[in-house]
């Protein structure tokens, strides 16, 4: 079948198929894989239960089952929860914000791709323009958003080396070019994969590029804070007008319900409610329903601070050690990325002497999912050695599976550098 240039875009082999694939089959139909690769959150025993309450709840109330199940909502979201989490943002934040700069998505891989589509690629006039990633490795999911091909500039970050076998990206600001081809600025936070988190400080600076060239500045704000807080670093979230944030209920255990929230100038959010009415018609409602009066009585603090919050710093932990431990007496060059939040660890093997791929294609034959590093740095132009060099290891799931695929993991790249 021949298709269109749209239609060879998005069918052709990518690296979120391929991790999206891993992960269907490792948790679905071959659940003797070690899934080290994916993003899907940990299974809480105390969030299911809340979730499980609140199902039982709404399906006990004939009313608002009828309207979750029965009725569309607009383009733009429930009326209530848009309500609700403009208020949550302005009682807790002091943000000045209404319903009027809230959107509800299906998920925030759509709400990414609108916004991406929206603000870069070909204009009218002839022109095109750019989303500027300003530290990369960043989240594979961007890579293949773009209608337009080469839709980002990416800028390689600086290196800092601490100690233990432990560096950390920062972004390179002497490289950064907001030139006129930039139609907005882009920053995971914590990053996917590496889980670095971007100071206030650097988010500052960013912010004040973003409002002195006049584009927008887009947050990542997957694992983040208020919700769901994977965070291991204090930070202070901050919004005006040339930011665009954007939340998601899946880290909250919620990933099925592919509901996505987009705080944003009223201009922004108009856009998007009329991409989303073409393309969707409306927005589904049940993450809207289950998280709404959790919204509304501050719960989602209590749980994001109280639960997961610890749950991952501890998983992160216990990971981290037994990789050591598992590298201890060897003289590889190994590195991990400071553990600052999200569900990752980011592997550096310096000098590994096959590629990235070949170590993800031996740990797959091995029964352990990984992602190969190359597939994060979406608009780097210039070559980078380090680009096949590193892993993402997800360690978010039960301690058992993952400690057995960190042993296998340090196994394979110590054999890597004795044997090539």
């Amino acid at each position: 079948m021949k298709l269109s240039s749209f239609g060879e875009k998005l069918t052709k082999k990518t690296g979120i198929l391929e991790l999206m694939d891993d992960l269907g089959r490792a948790m679905n139909t071959e659940k003797h894989l070690l899934m080290l690769g994916g993003g899907n959150p940990a299974h809480i025993p105390e969030v299911e239960k809340i979730w499980h309450k609140r199902w039982n709840e709404i399906a006990e109330n004939g009313d608002e089952l009828e309207r979750l199940l029965g009725n569309y909502t607009t383009p733009q979201g429930d009326a209530e929860f848009m309500e609700a989490t403009a208020d949550f943002f302005k009682r807790n934040y002091h943000w000045q914000i209404s319903s009027k700069n809230i959107a509800v998505l299906n998920g925030s891989q759509t709400a990414f791709y609108f916004l991406f589509n929206m603000l870069a690629g070909k204009f009218s006039d002839g022109t095109e323009k750019k989303i500027l990633l300003p530290l990369v490795p960043e989240y594979i999911g961007y890579a293949d958003q773009g209608i337009s091909e080469d839709m980002f500039l990416s800028v390689k970050p600086s290196i800092e080396f601490l100690e233990n076998h432990t560096f950390k990206y920062h972004i390179n600001f002497d490289e950064i070019n907001v030139s006129e081809n930039i139609g907005a600025i882009c920053l995971s936070r914590p990053t996917n994969p590496t889980g670095n988190v971007v100071t206030d400080e650097e988010v500052s600076r960013l912010h004040t590029l973003a409002k002195e060239h006049d584009v927008p500045f887009i947050i990542d704000n997957a694992y983040g804070a208020p919700f769901p807080k994977i965070l291991f670093t204090d930070v202070n979230p901050i919004w005006d007008e040339h930011i665009i944030y954007v939340l998601t209920l899946s880290k909250l255990g919620l990933p099925s319900t592919r509901t996505s929230i987009v705080i944003a100038n009223e201009e922004i959010i108009e856009k998007l409610t009329s991409i989303n009415a073409i393309v969707s018609l409306s927005t589904g409602t049940l993450g809207q329903h289950l998280v709404l009066p959790y919204l509304k009585n501050d719960e989602v603090i209590k749980i994001s601070s109280e639960i997961i919050q610890p749950f991952y710093q501890k998983k992160a932990e216990k990971a981290i050690a037994f990789f050591h431990e598992q590298m201890q007496g060897s003289e590889v060059d190994y590195y991990l990325h400071k553990s600052e939040g999200a569900l990752f660890l980011w592997l550096w093997c310096k000098d590994l002497p096959i590629s990235d791929y070949e170590l993800y294609q031996r740990l797959k034959q091995r029964g352990v999912i990984v992602v190969p590093g190359n597939y994060f740095y979406p608009g780097l132009q210039e070559e980078w050695k380090q680009k096949k060099e590193c892993l993402r290891i997800t360690y978010g799931q039960e301690e058992e599976m993952v400690h057995k695929g960190l042993a296998i993991i340090a196994e394979e790249v110590k054999k890597a550098y004795e044997r090539g």
